[in-house]
């Protein structure tokens, strides 16, 4: 029997998109593939972190993998059993029973063939014949009942496996600290256990459960074999050696052409993403890319057409090889046979049967191999996926259980943060207080770390070094649902959810509790200047932001950082962390934004921004210069300070004052 390998398709990564630069890999010569993986000349795309146990795997004999078989399937079974007992307990005991009904059907056989066969009127022996027939049909209908509820428990168990490993996955993702996000190696284990783990989670499963099911055929049918006579057993499992030899040998080959074509497969990926996808069709109708693509596209194709031919001609050549081995196999057995007969040590009509069940084996164990080295490689995989949940519930931050209701003063000492694998800290040694009904601002060149301690304030990061306080209180006490429940952030770095304008401003207080005193959905649009903007949407706030579904539309950057802002204005919390908020707004919407930031009693405000006109009306104005916190006060003591925040101020200030300057010193 002869299964086609699966072809894993890439997960989507960021690649390079100046194909100009790179060269087309080599094609490997025929047969290359069985000694390794192709060498690349692409290094830009040489990254097959995504297949990093794929040559492992490749090197690794049929017996190492069968050794190794018992534990994985022990895996396997534990993992579907936690999924749904009822569909694994249906999934394998139906797979049984149609295995019992194999060998009766088998052994039934043998009475019909023994009936037809014997001497007597041919009435006579079809009519002796009947019961067994009987016999032999319901066997075969059961059977046939019994392996289609099996494959039905099976369809759904797989669709639960997939559900519970990518729950379990996101449900790590969205609990680890954000600080874990900055670690290349956990990003790098995350990316492997999304693309590949919990892929394969599901496929362990469903080979396991087609290995049990090719087992038990092959089981079923040396059952009977056995019965009948037990000098045809090894004669019948060495009959399905040659096959099975062949259906590995071919599954191997197949895979490491696969490795040996996935760079040019990925190479191609990235020219097919760039021709159909709407995020770079403007660009590549502006640079009038179209023929060139398509001839990239081309010679990547005429390329990958030769190496497939390459892998048929092998293929075929080791079918033709292992079809005559299989040939002569068979051949033996039917010697073997005959002599059984001549020697009357076998029945005609056993022997009959003994042929049947020849057949049967073979397919099973087929089966039973090529799902036996497709589980090896899937379970390699799934361990990076338990790997990962393993570090993630280390990076997981315990938090306190002491509850909270919000703060009147919020206090930084010595507070520092370094990124992992950099020799310089973020913020270094800062001390501050912020006061409920304050507006405090942030202000520095880029790279002084102003966003990293206002995530440090809103609590996105732990410090690690020194203390940050609310009331006195230590927050890695507090509980961090009840603490983080106080803070809204208005990130630069907002996303473009793919939700309606509603659903943008709702999920900032997506859990809001019935008779919640805060903002609506409107007021909040209202403040961040967004309310008409939206209702000049086809739909209004029904309006689905998103043109890759249908009716979707899309927003410019300015709109969507109205709607962020009215997001964070919903959430309605004690703390606001607004940095950059009016990056790529208009000078009005601007002007109302900052207008709703001002004081008021029941919030502390947190701004960052480099127009430095709209902090002049600060309380407190925070200069951070290499992560240190380098001045403090207000505008006017600032500028009469005669510092760095001086120094950018005139900066800003001479582009609007400068012509005025220069006009008002000419000569006259």
């Amino acid at each position: 029997m002869e299964k086609a390998v699966r072809q894993r398709r890439a997960p989507d990564q960021t690649l390079p998109t100046d194909p100009v630069a790179q060269t087309d890999p080599v094609a490997p010569a025929e047969g290359s593939p069985a000694d390794g993986v192709e060498a690349s000349t692409l290094p830009e795309l040489d990254d097959r972190g995504w297949l990093h146990h794929a040559t492992e795997f490749a090197h690794t004999s049929f017996w190492a993998v069968a050794r190794r078989l018992p534990l994985l399937v022990r895996e396997a079974i534990a993992l579907a059993w936690a999924t749904s007992r009822r569909d694994t307990a249906a999934s394998i005991g139906l797979n049984v029973a149609a295995g019992a009904m194999t060998t009766l059907g088998l052994l039934a056989t043998t009475g019909v063939l023994r009936e037809v066969f014997a001497a007597g009127p041919t009435p006579e022996r079809i009519r002796a014949a009947l019961p067994a027939l009987a016999l032999t049909a319901a066997a075969v209908m059961a059977r046939g009942g019994l392996t289609i509820a099996a494959g039905w428990a099976q369809a759904r168990l797989i669709p639960q496996v997939n559900y519970q490993v990518e729950l379990r996955l996101f449900e790590a993702t969205t609990a680890v600290d954000l600080a874990a996000f900055d670690d290349a190696g956990f990003a790098e284990e995350m990316d492997r256990a999304r693309e590949r783990g919990v892929t394969e989670a599901a496929w362990i499963v469903d080979h396991t459960v087609n290995l049990i099911t090719g087992l038990v055929g092959v089981l079923a049918t040396a059952a009977a074999v056995t019965v009948i006579q037990p000098l045809l057993l090894p004669c019948l499992l060495l009959a399905g050696v040659p096959e099975a030899a062949t259906a590995v040998k071919m599954a191997r080959r197949q895979y490491l052409e696969m490795l040996a074509r996935i760079n040019r497969r990925r190479r191609m990926w990235m020219l097919a993403n760039l021709m159909a996808n709407r995020r770079t069709a403007a660009e590549v109708r502006a640079y009038q890319m179209r023929d060139f693509l398509l001839g990239e596209y081309r010679r990547m194709m005429v390329t990958e057409t030769r190496a497939h031919l390459r892998l048929v001609r092998a293929q075929t050549r080791t079918r033709v090889l292992g079809t005559s081995a299989a040939g002569l196999a068979t051949f033996g057995v039917y010697a073997v046979l005959a002599g059984l007969l001549l020697g009357g040590m076998v029945a005609l009509a056993a022997a009959a049967t003994a042929l049947i069940a020849l057949q049967s084996a073979r397919s099973n164990l087929g089966a039973a191999v090529f799902a036996t080295n497709s589980l090896y490689e899937d379970a390699l995989y799934y361990q990076d996926y338990r790997d990962f949940l393993d570090r993630a519930r280390g990076r997981t931050g315990a938090g306190g259980e002491r509850p909270t209701d919000g703060f009147d003063v919020i206090e930084l000492d010595g507070v520092s943060l370094r990124y992992p694998d950099t020799d310089a800290p973020a913020v270094d040694e800062v001390s501050l207080t912020i006061h409920r009904g304050q507006v405090v601002a942030l202000v520095g060149e880029n790279g002084s770390g102003k966003s990293t301690l206002a995530k440090l304030i809103a609590g996105l990061y732990r410090p690690t070094g020194g203390v940050i306080r609310w009331d006195g209180v230590d927050t890695a006490e507090l509980d961090p649902r009840q603490a983080g429940g106080h803070v809204a952030v208005l990130s630069q770095d907002w996303w473009k959810f793919p939700f309606t304008a509603g659903q943008n401003i709702r999920i900032g207080r997506h859990d809001r509790a019935a008779g919640h005193r805060g903002p609506s959905v409107e007021d909040a649009a209202r403040a961040a200047a967004a309310h008409d903007m939206i209702k000049g949407l086809p739909f209004g706030y029904d309006t689905l932001l998103d043109r890759e579904f249908k009716d979707g539309h899309d927003l410019s950057g300015g709109q969507w950082q109205r709607l962020v802002a009215a997001r964070g204005l919903y959430r309605d919390a004690t703390l606001l962390i607004c940095d950059e908020p009016s990056a790529s707004l208009d000078a009005r919407a601007e002007h109302a934004l900052f207008q709703h930031l001002r004081r008021r009693p029941e919030r502390a405000v947190v701004l960052i921004t480099h127009r430095l006109a709209n902090v002049r009306h600060a309380d407190q104005i925070f200069v951070m210069e290499r992560g240190r916190l380098v001045q403090c006060g207000t505008h006017d003591e600032l500028v009469a300070a005669d510092g760095l925040y001086r120094e950018l101020f005139d900066l800003q200030a001479s582009g609007y004052l400068g012509d005025a300057v220069d006009e008002a010193s000419a000569p006259r």
